[in-house]
């Protein structure tokens, strides 16, 4: 669900390789690898999951190549905390200011993502419809695969039209484990 915390990163920021922002990150160990978690002022920017703490810095710093990096203060590392207790206790939604850069189809998607309860599924298609366009199943998929908030727009909800999972970004036996976490009671 769309917050009012939640914001927009101005497409001319992002265009520009975010130089006028200064981002906050941390990698750290969780059980399903480690997670990068990073945030600009307004809000978290990425949250990934990766085995190797090299691929996850070089994957930000390759999205963000002229942003400021600095390392995480004491309110960004309560967010941090926050992440891992979710991925521990998945329960309700991830509640972070968020700080993404999307069309508006993808925010669509995602806000459709963020309103399917932990431990259910939607497939494309019904994503598609859930947002008034039942025959854009295919954009729905890419808009789910463009996410580089894991749990905090949680795209692995989404599954096939026959319930199988399908790709995840960050893997399907992370896409399955999450899937468990929410589901169990």
């Amino acid at each position: 669900m769309e917050t009012e915390t939640d914001v927009i990163m101005a497409p001319d920021s992002y265009r520009k390789e975010a130089a006028d922002k200064h981002i906050r990150y941390a990698v750290e160990p969780c059980p399903l690898g480690l997670i990068l978690v990073a945030a600009t002022p307004k809000g978290v920017c990425a949250i990934e999951f990766d085995d190797r703490e090299e691929a996850l810095v070089k994957r930000l710093q390759e999205r963000f190549p002229k942003a400021r990096f600095e390392p995480a203060d004491p309110e960004f590392k309560s967010w941090i905390a926050k992440v891992l207790r979710y991925i521990e206790h998945p329960r309700g939604a991830l509640d972070l200011p968020l700080d993404v850069q999307g069309t508006v189809f993808q925010r669509r998607v995602w806000q459709a993502l963020q309103a399917i309860p932990a431990g259910q599924t939607a497939s494309y298609s019904e994503i598609a419809r859930r947002i008034g366009q039942p025959k854009a199943y295919r954009a729905v998929a890419h808009a789910v695969a463009g996410n580089r908030l894991a749990m905090a727009i949680p795209c692995h909800r989404a599954v096939r039209a026959d319930g199988d999972l399908s790709g995840y970004r960050w893997g399907v036996e992370r896409k399955t484990e999450l899937l468990r976490r929410e589901s169990e009671k």
